[in-house]
């Protein structure tokens, strides 16, 4: 698929799976860890929005790739009792998701990485996380909107098949992560981190 094409696609499917998990238990979010990354991810999706148009996708995509997977890698490899990070490392977090999100449709990791060393339990990691893709996402939608990406009909006919997919998904992993704990959890997240920088390598080499 175009680029453009997918990217509105995966806007629609991705709201879809945010709200269904954000809506869940809002109260389990730690609202200081989202009012943190909101600014910066405003400014990261303007950014985003120019950058959509004018950065070398490949090599961004690339650099982005090799970074997530890098961390990935170095979360499943460590074996110390994780650092927690300081808070202002939210607004490294929310720029990046910001612009990774609009640029390649991949907001999620800048968010994962940063959530993942705050010390959450797993209840709060999920919550929290689903809040700031929530925002990123949405935002994300009303670019998209603006310019144009989303007017395609085909778009909205592929997302009537992707979405109810993705909640049937969504469905199935909420079982699942009741029976994790804190640490399987984040080893769950390394690995899908693992996943995602391996794509965006993969997809940037075609």
């Amino acid at each position: 698929m175009p680029l453009q094409f997918a990217l509105a696609l995966f806007v629609l499917v991705d709201l879809g799976a945010a709200l269904m998990v954000g809506l869940e238990k809002p109260k389990n979010a730690v609202r200081a860890e989202w009012t943190r990354l909101v600014p910066m991810i405003l400014v990261g999706t303007a950014l985003g929005v120019t950058l959509l148009v004018n950065l070398p996708r490949r090599a961004g995509m690339l650099l982005l790739g090799i970074f997530v997977l890098a961390y990935a890698l170095y979360t499943l490899l460590r074996h110390a009792h994780a650092r927690i990070v300081r808070p202002g490392w939210a607004w490294v977090a929310g720029l990046a998701g910001g612009i990774t999100s609009t640029v390649f449709g991949a907001g999620g990791p800048p968010y994962a990485i940063y959530l993942s060393q705050r010390g959450l339990t797993k209840e709060q990691f999920r919550a929290t996380l689903a809040f700031a893709t929530m925002t990123s996402i949405s935002l994300r939608l009303v670019a998209f909107t603006l310019t144009g990406l989303l007017i395609d009909r085909e778009v909205w006919l592929k997302a009537l098949a992707a979405v109810p997919a993705c909640l049937a998904g969504i469905w199935v992993s909420r079982r699942i992560f009741r029976r994790l704990s804190r640490d399987a959890l984040m080893r769950a997240v390394a690995l899908l981190l693992l996943a995602s920088g391996t794509s965006l390598i993969f997809r940037a080499a075609l």
